[in-house]
C-alpha cells in the first residue's frame, strides 16, 4: 500500500527542501480563487473575535507550521503581539520566511526550525497558537494538538485550519482520463489525517471548543498551462519520470491527451477555535 506522501517522511525534503516548488503551487492555486475570504485574515479576525480582547496585548503568538510566512506576517501586522514566532521543520521554508516577513515595527519575530510534536516552546508561554495546514502532515496529530495545548496559557486561544478531504478532486478526474496517473482517483486523500470531518473532535480531545466554520472555496484554472503549473508539484499523484517538478512537460502531456479547457475545482477550508481549559492552569 502506498503511504500517503504527506505522511511519508522520506518525502519531506522533496516537498519542502526548496521554498520554490511550494510557491509555485501555491501562487497557481491563488491565481485561480475566485471565491473564499484569505485565509490568514480570517484567522487574525477570529483571533480578535475570540480573544480576550483590546484590554490587554497579545504577548506571544505562534504560527506552528509556518511555511513561507505568509500567515505569520498578516498575523503580526493585524495582531500586534509583542512577540511572534514561527516554527517549521523545513530551514529552506523557514529561510523563506524570515525573508518574507522582515522587521515589523513593535512586533519581536523570530523563525524556529521544530517538530511540530516537540514544540521548542515551554509550559504556558504562548497566548495564541495557530496550525494551519499542517495538521495533516502528522499521522498522529492529536499529539500535535496536545503539544499545541502545552504551549498555551490559561485560557489561551487556539486556531487550527485544514481542508476537506475531497479538496481538488477534480483534478483527480483530468489526472486520470489524461492517462498521466489512471488511478488518480483511488489515492488516499492528502488531507486524511485531519480533515475538515474530524477537526472539531481531535481539538476536543485536549481543548474547549468555542467555534467551527466551514468556508467553501472555489478555484477556476484556465487551461492547461495554469493546471500543471499546480499539479506539477502536488505529490497526491503518481506522474511518470520527467513530469513531478516541470510544469511546462506536465501541460505539453496535458494538450497532447486531452483538449484545452477550463477546470473549476473546490475545497472545504475549516476553522477550529478552541480555548485552553481552565482546569489544565
Amino acid at each position: 500500500m502506498t503511504v500517503n506522501p504527506f505522511l511519508d517522511t522520506s518525502r519531506q525534503a522533496d516537498l519542502y527542501g526548496h521554498p520554490s516548488r511550494l510557491a509555485g503551487r501555491t501562487s497557481a492555486l491563488m491565481r485561480a480563487k475566485t471565491a473564499g475570504r484569505p485565509v490568514p485574515e480570517t484567522i487574525a479576525d477570529l483571533v480578535a473575535a475570540h480573544g480576550k480582547g483590546p484590554a490587554r496585548r497579545l504577548g506571544t503568538v505562534a504560527d506552528i507550521g509556518c511555511g513561507r510566512g505568509t500567515s505569520s506576517r498578516v498575523l503580526a501586522e493585524r495582531l500586534r503581539p509583542l512577540r511572534l514566532v514561527g516554527i517549521d521543520a523545513s530551514a529552506a521554508l523557514l529561510a523563506a520566511a524570515r525573508e518574507r516577513v522582515g522587521k515589523i515595527a513593535g512586533v519581536d519575530v523570530s523563525f524556529t526550525q521544530g517538530d511540530f510534536h516537540q514544540l521548542p516552546m515551554g509550559i504556558g508561554t504562548c497566548d495564541v497558537a495557530v496550525a494551519a495546514f499542517c495538521l495533516y502532515h502528522s499521522p498522529q496529530p492529536e499529539r500535535v494538538i496536545e503539544e499545541l495545548t502545552r504551549a498555551l496559557a490559561p485560557q489561551g486561544l487556539a486556531v487550527l485550519v485544514t481542508k476537506s478531504l475531497d479538496s481538488y478532486s477534480e483534478m483527480d478526474g483530468l489526472v486520470a482520463s489524461s492517462g498521466l496517473d489512471p488511478y488518480a482517483g483511488e489515492h488516499e486523500s492528502l488531507y486524511a489525517s485531519a480533515h475538515s470531518g474530524n477537526l472539531a473532535d481531535l481539538a476536543r480531545s485536549c481543548l474547549d471548543v468555542v467555534a467551527v466554520a466551514h468556508e467553501e472555496h472555489v478555484f477556476r484554472f484556465g487551461g492547461h498551462d495554469h493546471v500543471a503549473e499546480y499539479l506539477a508539484t502536488n505529490p497526491k499523484y503518481n506522474l511518470a519520470p520527467g513530469l513531478y517538478g516541470n510544469p511546462a512537460t506536465l501541460a505539453a502531456s496535458l494538450h497532447e491527451f486531452l483538449p484545452d479547457q477550463p477546470v473549476t475545482t473546490t475545497s472545504v477550508i475549516t476553522y477550529v477555535v478552541a480555548r485552553r481549559r481552565k482546569e489544565q492552569a
